[in-house]
């Protein structure tokens, strides 16, 4: 196929070409073009300001439908080293990051990473990967589920609630613990100079606590670690409310279900 991307004479943009041939308004065939149902000779193009030429065969499909242009929400599993969340992408991409250089973790966000097996029966489009919003951060040397949306109801849920939400972590851990350390971590803990409230924490196996709070602040996972004699190896983020990481390979991601609440 031709060249869709470079201007000449006899070419026109395929949204007018769509439009013309099928009554629809402009924004209309930009709709549909950007959710995956245009083809030119055969080849999906998602690009609305795509050349064609009189003598190449656009198709719009049968089953296109702009109910199926819904925003998304994709959940990431972040290796650790990328930044993620609340601007500091914007800043790593802008300025290097804050973090000796990492690089922002929606730059993961791709069809090339999607999960395989995602249980969402959701196509991959182009659009997906646009105005996406993460109210969720996560320090850079952590790993685990960062949430990425286009949907403004759960990105305002996010931004609002994200403080009464639980979070659960998994905490690989060095060293021995104090007497009573584990009773310590649950309550009787303080953090920058205030005690902090209950919290779930208890073995996962020999070498891993699992965490389970609200209200999580930058550094406080490891010194509560700290403070029982413990030295933090690793950090894992495996669920943010109700919503969990699944079996997301590190460095992939997956669709957020319709059926899927925070």
């Amino acid at each position: 196929m031709k060249n869709l991307s470079t201007p000449s004479n006899n070419t026109e943009r395929l949204a007018k070409r769509v439009a013309a041939e099928h009554g629809l308004s402009r924004s209309a065939a930009e709709q549909y073009i950007e959710g995956g149902f245009v083809s030119v000779d055969g080849a999906l193009v998602e690009v609305p300001g795509a050349r064609v030429a009189p003598q190449q065969k656009v198709v719009l499909a049968q089953d296109a439908s702009l109910d199926a242009l819904e925003p998304v929400t994709l959940l990431l599993h972040k290796p650790p080293g990328f930044e993620a969340g609340l601007g500091l992408e914007a800043a790593a991409a802008a300025h290097g990051s804050r973090s000796q250089g990492a690089p922002p973790a929606s730059t993961l966000l791709a069809p090339s990473t999607h999960m395989e097996g995602d249980a969402a029966d959701t196509r991959v489009l182009q659009r997906h990967f646009r105005a996406l919003e993460c109210f969720t951060p996560l320090p850079t040397p952590a790993s685990g589920l960062v949430v990425y949306t286009q949907d403004k109801r759960i990105a305002r849920k996010l931004a609002e609630d994200i403080e009464s939400l639980e979070q659960e972590c998994i905490v690989e851990v060095a060293g021995q613990i104090a007497d009573n350390g584990l009773k310590r971590l649950c309550h009787g803990l303080s953090f920058n100079g205030r005690p902090l409230p209950p919290i779930k924490v208890s073995w996962q196996n020999e070498t891993r606590l699992r965490f389970a709070l609200k209200g999580i602040r930058p550094g406080q996972i490891p010194s509560m670690v700290e403070a029982v004699g413990l030295r933090v190896v690793a950090i894992k983020r495996i669920r943010i409310g109700r919503v969990p990481l699944s079996k997301v390979p590190e460095g992939q991601w997956r669709y957020l279900q319709p059926w899927e609440k925070f």
